[in-house]
């Protein structure tokens, strides 16, 4: 088949490709995660500037309200004033300022615990402290926003579901198969219990119910199971000597840089349940884990469990194993009576007006 002649455009694009050095594509990318590293730093700097300026606000209206009894009309008329010299400006409400006050009331120092308060959002802050009665709790939050980046969304859902009493209390028996730095990075990813009442399911609902609506609620039961999961598969099929096996669910964690295998019990624990969810273990690192994969993870999520059973169990185990209830149906917790105003109703004053140009 003869050859194709050789076009101008050819010749074009020829000359394009040689001129470009060989290690472009590795610049290139070096350029962008600069690039985006500079952004980043620029928005936490315009963010560390702002939080800033609001505490200095709210010491000043602390102490003038303190030394000359100022009330809250005098807030109203500030907040008037500070919109009129600033009209491009958000955040001059009289709410937003209660809430400035609010901050330098209870962080005098600027600071949430040890961290910083503005190494956080404004709006996280407001939250921390409007949701978060006990200052060990609140900097719990915080520090849990700054490592893993939260949105304020996913910070509200936590601190509803009381998160700093679940994470890391798990039964395992991580400390007797995982050397200890990774142990304990492992023991903080698995909490107990486990909220599934998004589901919209009962307490009578089979295994194979609950399966298929996590699955149709992935993100939520993601969300639930904390920062690092990757779903990989549901009915997950192993086979071993020519006999087959499926895993409920299959997981890889980013951080902890190891398969998850979560099986799910519509019964209370029983000790045979370890013994299955060992094998699996084995299957998976021996068939699927990676050279440089750390040893599998392994979860049983039971309707309820007895602590004492659940270790007795989990010490003749060979495998790093988990053991967690769940719950369909929980009681909602009373909401927070405040004198303030919610933050729905504060982020609704600082949005720009639809139509507005």
């Amino acid at each position: 088949m003869a050859g194709r002649k050789k076009t101008t455009k050819d010749s074009a694009m020829s000359d394009s490709e040689s001129i470009i050095p060989r290690d472009y594509a590795d610049w290139l990318a070096s350029l962008k995660s600069r690039i985006s590293g500079a952004r980043q730093r620029a928005t936490l700097a315009v963010n560390q500037e702002l939080v800033r300026l609001y505490h200095h606000i709210g010491t000043e209206i602390l102490e003038r309200q303190t030394r000359q009894g100022w009330g809250a009309k005098v807030i109203d008329r500030l907040a008037a004033d500070l919109r009129e010299a600033f009209p491009e400006m958000k955040g001059f409400s009289s709410s937003n300022l209660k809430y400035m006050r609010f901050f330098a009331q209870m962080c005098p120092a600027g600071l949430i615990g040890q961290q910083p308060a503005d190494q956080l959002p404004w709006f996280h802050l407001v939250t921390l402290l409007t949701k978060v009665s006990a200052d060990t709790e609140r900097e719990w939050y915080a520090a849990q926003v700054i490592q893993h980046g939260w949105s304020r969304p996913t910070l509200d859902v936590h601190i509803k579901n009381q998160l700093h009493l679940r994470q890391g209390v798990a039964i395992t028996n991580f400390d007797r198969h995982l050397p200890t730095p990774h142990a304990q990075l492992a023991i903080e990813a698995l909490k107990d219990p486990y909220f599934f009442d998004f589901l919209g399911l009962g307490d009578e609902a089979h295994e194979r119910d609950i399966e298929d609506a996590l699955i149709r609620h992935i993100t939520r039961f993601l969300l639930e199971l904390g920062a690092g999961f990757a779903f990989v598969g549901r009915q997950f099929r192993l086979e071993v000597g020519g006999d087959e096996f499926f895993i409920d669910l299959l997981f890889y964690h980013t951080r902890l840089k190891c398969y998850v295998v979560v099986e799910l019990k519509g019964v209370a624990f029983k000790p045979e349940h370890a013994g299955q969810l060992n094998f699996y273990l084995a299957a998976v690192d021996a068939q699927i884990k990676a050279p440089d994969d750390k040893p599998t993870l392994g979860l049983l999520l039971c309707k309820t469990k007895n602590r004492l059973v659940a270790e007795y169990a989990l010490s003749g185990i060979s495998k790093p194993i988990g053991v967690a209830e769940y719950q369909l149906v929980r009681a909602l917790p009373e909401p927070l009576d405040t004198n303030l105003p919610s933050i729905e109703e504060i982020e609704a004053e600082l949005a720009p007006k639809r139509g507005k140009r």
